[in-house]
């Protein structure tokens, strides 16, 4: 069996032109488990597809996801997940699990799209009356959401905001992979986290932080990790590999991210890219964790 995590989006709700919105996929044994579905999530997918030969990644393979929280650069691209893998062949449906008032996104979704899956049906155009479906599992208690014979998926509750926001823990026979989604510090992402081998976790400059006004340091400071309240947290948790992602530095340099994590953390650390691949169970080259092509 093969695990690897591929970044699809590692950007923010500042518009980036080298970041998609936030979302990566679980690949295990040739089956893709996506988290979040920002903007640009499908041609992401069809990037790593064609160029890097992951299968699992084709338009007609993505037929389940976990949705994080309700952000809309976590949820802008889910007309797209459901609609264009649909137009490309995908007969079943799309299965997203997630927090309370998915179902309504769903909904909303379902709605503003009506005319054109009606044309889609009734016109000439041979489409089949199965991918454009959409299934929205809610959930509102921790626990394992979801499990097969190739991983079991556990949500743990964190802290973003005032409604219900979720990380994830996926569980393969290769390794374990915790992807926080936004959070504040909470013992929610801790207890996730502990022992796993790679953390995707976001992250804040501290040295930027206190270029922002009053307004948006409360905001950022109180649902979102800045870069020294990260190392602490992994200097507890100790996973293999940390991997930084939706990276905010509002106008410096999101590259020396890893060093101000480093400040107050000895473990390997990696800058999140787009389209950046990594394999379980991890392989070292020094104290460097070594990726996938």
């Amino acid at each position: 069996m093969a695990t690897e995590l591929v970044l699809l989006g590692t950007g923010t709700p500042n518009a980036e032109a080298d970041r998609h919105g936030s979302a990566l996929a679980v690949v295990v044994d040739g089956h893709s488990y996506l988290v979040d579905f920002g903007p640009g999530v499908v041609r992401r997918a069809l990037r790593a597809w064609r160029e890097q030969g992951i299968e699992a990644l084709a338009p007609r393979q993505l037929r389940l996801a976990f949705l994080t929280h309700l952000h809309h650069d976590h949820t802008a691209g889910l007309p797209d997940l459901l609609l264009t893998p649909w137009t490309l062949g995908r007969r079943d449906p799309l299965t997203v699990y997630g927090p309370l008032g998915l179902a309504a996104l769903a909904g909303g979704v379902g709605a503003a799209w009506r005319e054109d899956v009606r044309e889609r049906l009734e016109g000439l155009e041979p489409a089949n009356d199965g991918g454009q479906r959409l299934l929205a599992r809610e959930f509102g208690t921790p626990g394992t959401v979801f499990q097969d014979e190739r991983v079991e998926v556990r949500a743990f509750r964190v802290e973003h905001g005032s409604w219900p926001a979720w990380a994830y823990r996926f569980e393969t026979a290769e390794g374990c992979i915790v992807v926080s989604g936004d959070t504040a510090p909470c013992a929610g992402i801790e207890a996730a986290a502990r022992g796993c081998d790679i953390l995707v976790h976001e992250v804040y400059s501290a040295r930027s932080f206190a270029a922002l006004t009053p307004a948006w340091q409360r905001y950022h400071g109180s649902v979102h990790t800045s870069a020294s309240e990260l190392a602490a947290l992994a200097r507890r948790v100790r996973p293999g590999l940390l991997l930084l992602v939706h990276q905010l530095s509002w106008g410096g340099n999101c590259d020396t991210l890893p060093d101000e994590v480093r400040e107050g953390y000895d473990g390997p650390v990696l800058n999140g890219r787009d389209l950046q691949r990594v394999p379980l169970p991890l392989r070292r080259q020094g104290g460097s964790v070594i990726l996938r092509p």
